[in-house]
């Protein structure tokens, strides 16, 4: 991840009850666990889960984030919902051990960019801004369990819609409220996994000079419900 000090600044990142996918949702072709990017889930597009993984990140001071977090002991702060957010990195090569209630919908970045107005700027001057960075990917894979999400680069991008944020006290940037805010990335969203163990390994590599390799070790428990 990387910021930078202009007119606006640009973050990049590497990256009813629950135990059912929503009605619609389909898996995407050829993609074991995956759900399709087309699709509505809980009530949102890809594109709108993309800015509220960016509101969930932004919203933690940096000290307790997850997205700082090298070994996974951080994965539980600020989760909530029927769907879980995975980080991706700063940059770099990352292992991460975290155990997830089970029926929780994953949603995580495999590479992205979010371009936030700190002056005066449109939404369409910040996406012009990121869009060559994510047009300039030269390596993405996801592997669940060893299998590989196929099409990653050709069904998988995603442009957010615009949205604001609010920085805490002791967070990435200065405290405040932000608008707008825009994302450009890759991202995928996976069915709830079965209880046990699983990897999920994620890389991805921009031509602009940052990348992301992170494996997560995770370990889906049973919930019990009194």
């Amino acid at each position: 991840m990387k910021v930078k000090s202009w007119r606006s600044a640009v973050i990049a990142c590497g990256f009813a009850l629950g135990l059912m996918i929503p009605v619609g949702v389909a898996l995407a072709d050829s993609n074991p666990h995956v759900i399709s990017p087309n699709d509505t889930v809980f009530g949102y597009k890809y594109s709108q889960w993309s800015a509220q993984w960016w509101q969930f990140v932004l919203s933690i001071p940096a000290d307790v984030n997850p997205l700082t977090d090298e070994s996974g002991s951080l994965c539980v702060v600020g989760q909530h919902g029927p769907v879980w957010f995975l980080m991706g990195a700063f940059g770099g090569t990352f292992t991460r051990t975290c155990s997830i209630p089970e029926g929780k919908t994953l949603f995580f970045p495999v590479l992205n960019l979010v371009d936030i107005n700190v002056a005066n700027q449109t939404a369409k001057e910040l996406r012009a801004e990121i869009a060559p960075c994510m047009d300039a990917v030269s390596k993405l894979s996801v592997a669940i369990d060893g299998d590989n999400v196929q099409k990653l680069q050709e069904r998988f991008r995603v442009q957010s819609e615009v949205f604001e944020v609010a920085i805490p006290e002791s967070g990435f940037l200065d405290p405040g409220i932000y608008s707008p805010a825009v994302d450009d990335g890759y991202y995928v969203m996976l069915e709830p996994l079965k209880v046990g163990k699983h990897t999920l390994h994620i890389v991805g590599e921009s031509s602009c000079g940052f990348g992301v390799d992170v494996t997560y070790h995770l370990a889906v428990v049973p919930v019990k419900l009194k």
